[in-house]
C-alpha cells in the first residue's frame, strides 16, 4: 500500500515573499532589511544546521557530567551527602515526597534527554529532505521551544535552598559542580534549537513532495 503523502505547500519564497525571522513582517523578496524592526532579511539561513550541531554537540558533551556529578553538596555538623539529579530524586522518593521528585526526574533527565532527541530528529530530516509530517514537525519544534524554559528547575531548587540555609556552623547547602554544567546544557540546547531556521522544514517536503 502506497503511503499518503502530504500536499506540498507553497513557500514564501516560491511566492517571491522573505519573512522577517524576529517581527514575522512579510516583504517583498529583494528587500535587505525589515521595514518594521529594522533586522536584515533572508531567505534562509544556510548555516542552520551547523549552528544547530555545534550547540546540541556542547549541549549533550555538559549534559554528561550534569548527571555524574554531585548537584546539591549538604554539610552537617555530622555528616557531608552529595547529591546527584537522579541520586537526589531518589532520595526525596525514599523519604515520601513522590511528587517533587517525579518533577525533578521530568524536568532534569526526561524533558532535556527529550529535547536532545528531539532537536537531532529535526536536524536529520531536514538534512535528508524529508516529506512527511511537516506539520507535525513544525508543532514538535514549537513545543521544544516552550519547554526549554522549564528545564532550569534543579538550578533553581540549588538557589533557592542555597540562598534559605545559612546557619553555615549547623548545617550548608551548596550547589554541586553538576550545576553549572547542567546549566550550560540547558543553555546550549535553548540555543540549538534557535538556532534552527524552521523554513528549512518546508523546504525539506519540496524537494520529495512534488
Amino acid at each position: 500500500m502506497e503511503i499518503a503523502r502530504e500536499k506540498p505547500v507553497l513557500t514564501a519564497r516560491e511566492a517571491g515573499l522573505v519573512g522577517c525571522t524576529r517581527c514575522a513582517r512579510v516583504w517583498p523578496m529583494g528587500r535587505r532589511t525589515c521595514g518594521r524592526c529594522g533586522s536584515p532579511l533572508h531567505s534562509r539561513d544556510t548555516t542552520s544546521l551547523q549552528r544547530v550541531w555545534a550547540w546540541w554537540i556542547a549541549g549533550v558533551i555538559a549534559y554528561i557530567p550534569a548527571n555524574l556529578y554531585p548537584m546539591l553538596v549538604t554539610r552537617t555538623l555530622l555528616e557531608r551527602s552529595d547529591d546527584t539529579i537522579v541520586g537526589g530524586a531518589v532520595e526525596l522518593a525514599s523519604h515520601g515526597d513522590y511528587g517533587v521528585a517525579a518533577i525533578i526526574l521530568i524536568a532534569s533527565v526526561l524533558i532535556p534527554v527529550g529535547k536532545f532527541l528531539a532537536i537531532a530528529y529535526l536536524a536529520i530530516s531536514v538534512h535528508r529532505g524529508s516529506a512527511r509530517s511537516l506539520h507535525a514537525k513544525f508543532r514538535l519544534y514549537e513545543v521544544v521551544e516552550f519547554i526549554g524554559r522549564w528545564s532550569m528547575i534543579d538550578v533553581f531548587v540549588v538557589a533557592i535552598l542555597s540562598s534559605l540555609v545559612q546557619l553555615s556552623v549547623v548545617a550548608s547547602i551548596r550547589p554541586g559542580p553538576a550545576a553549572l554544567t547542567f546549566a550550560l546544557s540547558v543553555i546550549f540546547t535553548m540555543l540549538s534549537a534557535q538556532s534552527f531556521d524552521t523554513r528549512l522544514i518546508w523546504d525539506g517536503g519540496r524537494k520529495e513532495g512534488k
